[in-house]
């Protein structure tokens, strides 16, 4: 049986747990933080109780890219220094966000104790919220693909780069690895292609990896959106502001939206998945 962030916590008692959507990505720089941002904006925007978590623990960038400025983070957490409630930070358009510290090498790779001690109090936390979207590190490591394996639902993010096409394709490749070696049954990560040239080229390419992973990994990854190569996040992302705080009617905001759309029935599916 399948058991995600919201019915594990839910299980052990309080109830209202918000689910967890989890965004990731086999290479860095195929824009999932920039993604991550945004969707939290047009979401909370839109009216929902979001909470953005960024679990690139080393390496945080969410509060640069939103213009905030958090007196605490994750690590002051991990070492007894405060509360997670007292790392939150409100950002444009009433979304929240729980930061991370950057450039500090001993997050980069937590103990398994203290991966659960923060998924725990993570999902205290999320009782205040109707979703929690987090951004992970790229790549393979453990806090990866345990983070991935602990969320009620994954993307992969890429691009039409040929490596990180491949680098995707091997972040699928260890997550079943893992998920088999655990003894655990894992959803297969839905796929978001970014910076393509259109709706063609996000489905060739979806297709290519969806068939390479049905082939050698019996799973077969659905497309859950895409996103357009865009001058305006391109800019967006040089003026620290969300690009849908300035557009509303661009491609790359559409798509945006219909992204946004799938998060939503995803979450509200994982929540009535909860026995009542």
């Amino acid at each position: 049986m399948i058991q995600g962030f919201q019915q594990r916590f839910e299980s052990a008692g309080g109830g209202d747990v918000a689910p967890l959507l989890l965004f990731t990505g086999g290479k860095g720089g195929v824009g999932k933080s920039t993604l991550v941002a945004n969707l939290g904006v047009h979401l909370a925007r839109e009216g929902l109780r979001v909470l953005l978590v960024d679990l690139d623990l080393g390496l945080a960038n969410l509060d640069v890219m939103l213009s905030l400025h958090p007196a605490h983070t994750i690590s002051e957490v991990l070492a007894g220094e405060c509360e997670l409630s007292d790392c939150v930070v409100s950002g444009p358009c009433g979304v929240e966000l729980l930061p991370a510290g950057s450039g500090e090498a001993a997050m980069g790779r937590l103990e398994g104790a203290a991966r659960a001690r923060l998924l725990r109090e993570l999902s205290e936390l999320s009782r205040d919220y109707d979703l929690v979207i987090a951004d992970s590190a790229a790549g393979i490591g453990p806090d990866v693909l345990a983070f991935s394996a602990a969320a009620d639902h994954v993307f992969v993010v890429t691009t039409p780069q040929p490596s990180a096409l491949t680098d995707a394709y091997g972040l699928y490749k260890a997550l079943d690895s893992w998920a088999r070696e655990a003894g655990r049954e894992v959803p297969t990560p839905e796929l978001v292609l970014n910076q393509v040239s259109g709706l063609e080229e996000a489905e060739r390419l979806a297709r290519r990896l969806s068939e390479a992973c049905q082939r050698f990994l019996c799973r077969r990854p659905q497309l859950a959106g895409w996103l357009p190569a865009s001058l305006a996040v391109a800019e967006g992302e040089k003026a620290r502001r969300a690009f849908v705080e300035v557009q509303r009617n661009s491609l790359a905001v559409n798509c945006l939206r219909r992204l946004a759309g799938r998060v939503r029935r995803l979450s509200s599916a994982a929540s009535q998945a909860i026995p009542g």
